[in-house]
C-alpha cells in the first residue's frame, strides 16, 4: 500500500549553538589528528557520537581521564567542575573547552555572586553533566533536586537561592519559586535557562499543530528531549519519540498524512533528514 505522506522538517529544530560549537571544535581538530579524546559523550545523542567516532573521536569517563597523561581532552557544551581542571594540570593534559557560553555565565554566577555560608539550590536531573560541574563550583554543597517532592524532607535555611539547569522548563522553574515561596521560605531566583532552547516551546506548539502525525528525534538520554517531546505531545497527541529510523513503524501512519518531524537541541539535522527520507518511501 502506498501511503503518499506529506513530510515536512521543522527549520527551527537541530543543534543549538552550544552543540554546533563542541562539534565544530571536534570536527577541526579531527581533520589534522588520528584521534581526539572526549570527556562524556560529546552530545546526548547516540547516532551522533557513532558518526564522530568513525572520525577518531574517543569517548573516556572520568576514571579514565586519572589514567592520561600528555594528551588532548575535549570538554563538552555541558562544562565540567574545578576538579577536572585541577587533574588537567597535574596531568599535562591539554583541555580543548567547549564548554556552553551559557553554562560558563552560569558556573561563573554560582561560584562567585555568593557568601560562602549562602544555601544554593539547583533544579536539575541528578547525575546530569552540566549539574555535576554546577553543583562542583560550590564544592558540593548545592543541593540538587529534580521534583519539589524531594524538598519535603530537607532541612532548608530560612533563606536561599535558586538556580536551574539551562534545558528545564521555565514554567516549571517559575512553579517551583512560587512554591517554596508560598511554603514561607524567602528565595532569590535566577533564571538561568537558556532562552534559544526555552523558545523552542513555543515555536514547536505551534509547528505540531499543523500536522496530522509527529516525529520527535532525539537521544534517550538528553534531558532537553524529554522536555520538548512534552511539549509537542501536549499540543499533537499524536506524537511518536523515535531516536533513529529502526524505530519507526509503518502503523502509525495512514494514507495522505500531513507528517512534522522536529527534534531536540542534540538532534542532527541529518538524523531528521534520514527519518523524513524513510517516510517518503512507504
Amino acid at each position: 500500500m502506498s501511503y503518499n505522506l506529506n513530510v515536512s522538517i521543522d527549520k527551527s529544530s537541530g543543534f543549538c549553538f552550544g552543540v554546533v560549537y563542541a562539534i565544530d571544535m571536534a570536527e577541526d581538530i579531527l581533520d589534522h589528528e588520528e584521534y581526539l579524546y572526549c570527556l562524556g559523550d560529546i552530545v546526548h545523542n547516540d547516532e551522533e557520537v557513532e558518526r564522530l567516532k568513525t572520525k577518531g573521536l574517543r569517548i573516556i569517563d572520568h576514571t579514565k581521564l586519572q589514567d592520561l597523561h600528555n594528551e588532548k581532552v575535549l570538554i563538552r557544551a555541558h562544562g565540567e567542575a574545578p576538579s577536572t581542571y585541577e587533574l588537567a594540570l597535574k596531568n599535562n593534559l591539554t583541555l580543548i573547552d567547549a564548554s556552553c557560553p551559557v553554562v560558563l555565565k552560569l558556573q561563573n554566577r554560582i561560584k562567585n555572586s555568593h557568601d560562602d555560608d549562602e544555601q544554593i539550590l539547583i533544579f536539575g536531573k541528578h547525575g546530569h553533566a552540566e549539574v555535576i560541574g554546577l553543583q562542583g563550583q560550590t564544592n558540593g554543597n548545592a543541593i540538587v533536586f529534580q521534583d519539589l517532592a524531594e524538598l519535603d524532607g530537607a532541612e532548608l535555611p530560612q533563606k536561599f537561592t535558586l538556580y536551574s539547569q539551562t534545558t528545564k522548563s521555565v514554567d516549571k522553574f517559575y512553579q517551583i519559586k512560587d512554591e517554596l515561596i508560598n511554603r514561607g521560605y524567602e528565595v532569590k531566583a535566577n533564571d538561568t535557562i537558556c532562552r534559544q532552547v526555552s523558545n523552542r516551546y513555543e515555536e514547536l506548539a505551534d509547528f505540531v499543530k499543523d500536522f496530522d502525525k509527529i516525529i520527535f528525534v532525539s537521544g534517550k538520554k538528553s534531558s532537553n528531549g524529554k522536555v520538548l517531546h512534552d511539549v509537542c505531545k501536549k499540543h499533537n497527541e499524536n506524537t511518536y519519540f523515535v531516536s533513529n529510523i529502526d524505530e519507526l513503524e509503518k502503523e502509525w501512519f495512514q494514507a495522505n498524512d500531513k507528517v512534522g518531524i522536529c527534534g531536540a537541541t542534540s538532534t542532527p539535522m541529518w538524523l531528521m533528514e534520514n527519518v523524513k527520507h524513510t517516510l517518503e518511501t512507504y
